[in-house]
């Protein structure tokens, strides 16, 4: 299994662009420097009051498929 490693800062007021529709992916970059696009639902669980923070590790199989999302810190 592949996985990537990122910070994200992510405002309450931005996630909520997710509900609205006119957003559905997040783009950051990895610490590795690579850039990331993954759907924005996957960060649900881990969605606050004021948004969305911390260093999270996205788990994907040999083919490209995502398989978890973990928060580090």
């Amino acid at each position: 299994m592949n996985k990537i490693v990122f910070d994200i800062r992510l405002p309450a007021d931005e996630y909520l662009q997710v509900y609205k529709g006119s957003a559905r992916d997040v783009v950051t970059r990895a610490l590795d420097g690579r850039t990331v696009r993954f759907p924005a639902n996957i960060l649900q669980p881990y969605l606050l009051h004021a948004g969305i923070f911390g260093r999270f590790c996205i788990t994907f199989d040999r083919s490209g498929r995502f398989q978890k999302i973990e928060k580090l810190s």
